[in-house]
């Protein structure tokens, strides 16, 4: 049986896609280290990760995410800061953080947590931390490569401002080539 390798998330407009991308160039342009940058055009905010699943769960996932979206009105989020995980001595992601209506964001994200619970998906170890991966560092880095970026990031000024309403959620599929991961939409569901 074939499996789809999947998340569910929020997908950005196209405008902040390309303020990322124009972000992205200014750091590539000072960076040595060896970092795998993400496709501007594929960054998302993801809400669960799934990993493998079947056809046959696309309909059960769908009618959880729906169940998770109900009541829930569109909600503004923002783009804010610069960061890194886990610190700025050991660079191992480069992301942007998001502002905004955080407490919604995190209702909407814990319901899908929850919803998705019985369905044989396990809920997340680590708190939820919304951010947009622009980044993630190289394993053959040394310990002055991933210090140099966080010093990079450090004084990078951010200056990026957009907000964005979310209205939709969706289920993704993520095909993992050598260039890096496709993502394609599965299934959406409105907020209302």
């Amino acid at each position: 049986m074939e499996e789809i390798r999947s998340f569910i998330a929020i997908e950005l407009p196209e405008e902040l896609k390309s303020a990322l991308a124009k972000l992205q160039a200014q750091l590539k342009a000072e960076n040595q280290s060896p970092v795998k940058w993400a496709d501007p055009y594929g960054i998302h905010l993801t809400l669960k990760f799934l990993g493998n699943i079947s056809f046959k769960q696309i309909e059960e996932i769908t009618k959880a995410m729906e169940t998770a979206a109900a009541g829930i009105a569109p909600f503004r989020l923002e783009v804010k800061d610069l960061g890194v995980f886990p610190n700025l001595k050991r660079v191992r992601v480069v992301w942007v953080g998001v502002g905004g209506d955080l407490e919604r964001l995190n209702q909407l994200q814990q319901r899908i947590e929850s919803n998705l619970t019985p369905l044989g998906f396990p809920p997340e170890g680590r708190p939820f931390s919304p951010h947009l991966t622009l980044a993630r560092v190289r394993e053959q880095a040394t310990p002055e490569e991933r210090e140099s970026l966080g010093q990079l990031i450090t004084n990078t000024k951010f200056t990026l401002s957009y907000q964005f309403t979310v209205d939709t959620i969706n289920l993704m599929k993520s095909l993992l080539t050598r260039e890096g991961a496709i993502y394609s939409r599965i299934s959406s569901v409105r907020l209302k």
